[in-house]
């Protein structure tokens, strides 16, 4: 069996035709888009045709957008950079607590500024509530930031509704699209945003481009100084063959998205709905429902996430936890922690997601090969060993049954 991808949410292969598009730029058409001779101008038409298609894929004016290296760097100049250009306006800044890393840091930087920031809780779903947002809205609030979906629960949350609500207060919406860009429909204008993350290596483009969508009109705080690229807002020598690829990426994934999308539902839906067959205790992580196409998270309860990727991919399967930014951790993520799972319970977290290169194949392989590996582990665990012994939780208290709590999970 070949080896099996399932971490798509860190980074997806490759498409060949993006990798054709890119070619030229490394070796022919090697010019600096900002000089202006020929070859030049020539690179500057392949900066600005990329705009344009990427642009496209939200639903934007080609001059809203900017490339950046990264979803990280989109969203350090999302939130860092929209949150001091308003800061005469007022000093308050909201996150919902389960942002990526990138936002929830560049909030935690800006409060050592002098900057106030209030984080959304989520329900056992990860959805934030509309009253929680109207709620927390003050008259010094400047910038709401709020992700489309979360790329380790894969919950997609009520962005539109969301959007609407912090429109009604006049104040900045900041949204981390970057696992839902490319991959299920996204509108701008529809989802209210001033300020839109999304990264190429999430729909097939290449690593090092990604772009931050600014609304005409809003002003934001260059992160980086020095030079007069992307008018201004970022500047540094542009990447060009990476840009180029991003384009290419997201003219493919206008075509393409809902065939792709819909492939990857039915291989999800299988993992979800046969895991449970086959392996008691587990838990689904995320809205059953509203649910990104590839994702997959379940909590193994009474074994350790690590030790499961390791066997995993000595079968040749390859699966992670979480965050791409975190998944070296080995800690409980902060994801699942806000979404009120337990501490020991979510030590076992197992994150597949998958991409229109998975096959029905995979997916039974993967289920052939993971009850197997989750017996090994629980014949090595103490804790697994005392609830078969006594029916209890070792650190579970009075009148506490989690899968009880969760049974709706495992349905």
């Amino acid at each position: 069996m070949d080896a099996i991808y399932l971490d798509n949410q860190s980074n997806t292969k490759l498409d060949e035709r993006v990798f054709v598009a890119m070619l030229p730029y490394f070796k022919d058409n090697y010019g600096n888009p900002q000089s202006m001779y020929s070859l030049g101008a020539e690179a500057k038409n392949a900066l600005d045709a990329a705009r344009l298609k990427t642009a496209a894929l939200i639903g934007a004016q080609e001059s809203e957008i900017v490339f950046v290296s990264c979803g990280s760097e989109a969203n350090n100049l999302a939130v860092k950079g929209a949150a001091t250009a308003a800061k005469a306006r007022g000093r308050h800044i909201i996150v919902s607590a389960i942002e990526h890393f990138s936002v929830l840091q560049a909030a935690k930087r800006l409060s050592q500024e002098g900057f106030e920031v209030t984080e959304i809780p989520v329900d056992r779903h990860g959805l934030v509530s509309l009253e929680d947002v109207a709620k927390a809205v003050r008259p010094d609030t400047i910038l709401v930031s709020i992700q489309h979906a979360n790329t380790e629960i894969g919950t997609i949350q009520p962005i539109e509704e969301i959007g609407r609500v912090i429109k009604e207060k006049n104040v900045l919406f900041h949204t981390d699209a970057v696992c839902t860009a490319g991959t299920i429909p996204l509108d701008v204008k529809k989802v209210g945003a001033d300020l839109l993350t999304l990264s190429g290596s999430q729909f097939y483009g290449p690593k090092g481009a990604a772009a931050l969508y600014i609304r005409k009109g809003v002003r934001v705080t260059p992160q980086i100084d020095g030079g007069i690229q992307e008018g201004g807002k970022r500047s540094g020598t542009e990447n060009l063959p990476a840009i180029v690829g991003l384009g290419k990426a997201c003219e493919i994934a206008r075509n393409e998205m809902a065939s792709n999308a819909e492939k990857m539902v039915l291989l999800r839906n299988r993992l979800i709905g046969r895991i449970p067959e086959k392996i008691e205790h587990v838990y689904l992580n995320g809205h059953p429902e509203k649910r990104l196409p590839g994702n997959v998270n379940f909590s193994v309860e009474f074994i350790e996430g690590e030790g499961m990727f390791l066997l995993l991919d000595l079968k040749g399967i390859m699966a992670s936890s979480g965050s791409a930014c975190a998944s070296k951790a080995l800690k409980m993520s902060h994801v699942l922690t806000a979404t009120g799972v337990d501490a020991a319970v979510g030590q076992g977290s197992l994150l597949f997601t998958l991409s229109r290169h998975n096959t029905p194949e995979d997916v039974d392989y993967v289920l052939a090969e993971l009850p197997a590996v989750v017996d090994k582990l629980r014949a090595m665990s103490p804790l697994y060993a005392h609830f078969k012994k006594t029916g209890q939780r070792r650190d579970a208290g009075p009148g506490t049954d989690y899968e009880h709590e969760h049974a709706h999970e495992e349905n």
